[in-house]
């Protein structure tokens, strides 16, 4: 089987301070890098490691030499990637010494995804097919309506968090992926439980408290986080959600799925950067050996 993903592709530019500015105030960086990021190439690369076939559906900006190379290098094919105006979206990433973080994106290419790449590309997937999803580009719905139409189960991170995106997706996910304040704002604004929400699950990451499977009608799953010291928590969630739908694609039951995925986040966050710092499968099932 093969997890597609319509996902963000950004340049991300990371600067390590001893702590997190406060607003008004000014701080030197202690330490500067450059790689590859954005929440849809972290999950694809995430998904990519664990050992699946991946599908990444993009759009960068014309002429982005070194995005093409990074994504070449990292095993994400560029036949479906689409090149337009307005320039690759970038983040900018602040990290404190505590592995802590603060970022800004800019969108860019992001927004500007092929109506006519996506239907491309989904007419290859067969039902068994998971499509990933974030809210971080432009046709979510009309890629998840698509991906739905074909029986495919459809894994949407609801970040960054905002009501009207999820409130208009909602009707074609199936696996709905949040972290725990996000998933404190969805039951606030919506006043419905986690448990009621009109998905197949509810995937709650919970940082160093683990992570949950809801599913209406079951007991929840639990998996505990995995005891490690943190470098850089960006991207974990990303890690986390390419990792579960990795393992669930190549037919791991749920609880397996959620233990592999919360391995594969504890060893991401004690590495700099996204992209760069996503596991490969032998490394996590290291990780699960020794813990086991």
């Amino acid at each position: 089987m093969t997890v597609y993903c319509l996902g963000s592709i950004n340049c991300d530019r990371f600067y390590r301070l001893q702590r997190l500015p406060q607003p008004g105030e000014t701080l030197a960086a202690a330490g500067y890098a450059q790689g590859l990021g954005g929440k849809g190439v972290n999950q694809s690369i995430a998904a990519l490691r664990a050992g699946s076939e991946v599908v990444h559906i993009g759009a960068i900006g014309r002429g982005d030499d070194w995005i093409e190379a990074a994504l070449t290098r990292h095993g994400i094919a560029l036949d479906r990637v689409a090149r337009v105006d307005g320039g690759t979206g970038h983040a900018i990433v602040a990290v404190d010494d505590a592995g802590e973080n603060q970022i800004i994106i800019f969108s860019g290419a992001n927004l500007r995804q092929s109506p006519a790449l996506i239907a491309d590309s989904l007419a290859q997937a067969t039902p068994g097919d998971i499509l990933l999803l974030q809210n971080e580009t432009s046709h979510q719905v009309e890629a998840a309506q698509l991906a739905r139409d074909k029986g495919m189960p459809v894994f949407y991170s609801a970040a960054p968090f905002a009501l009207g995106p999820l409130q208009a997706i909602l009707p074609f996910v199936t696996h709905l992926v949040l972290n725990a304040g996000e998933a404190a704002e969805l039951v606030a604004a919506t006043g419905t439980p986690l448990d009621e929400q009109p998905v197949q699950a509810v995937v709650v990451t919970r940082g160093a408290q683990g992570a949950d499977w809801i599913a209406p009608g079951a007991a929840p799953v639990h998996v505990p986080s995995f005891p490690v010291v943190p470098v850089d928590t960006t991207g974990a969630g990303d890690c986390f959600a390419g990792s579960l739908a990795a393992r669930l694609d190549q037919g791991a039951p749920v609880r397996d799925a959620m233990r592999f995925a919360a391995a594969a986040a504890a060893i991401q966050v004690t590495r700099p950067g996204t992209a760069e710092a996503m596991p490969s499968r032998s490394q996590v099932e290291a990780l699960l050996a020794q813990q086991a």
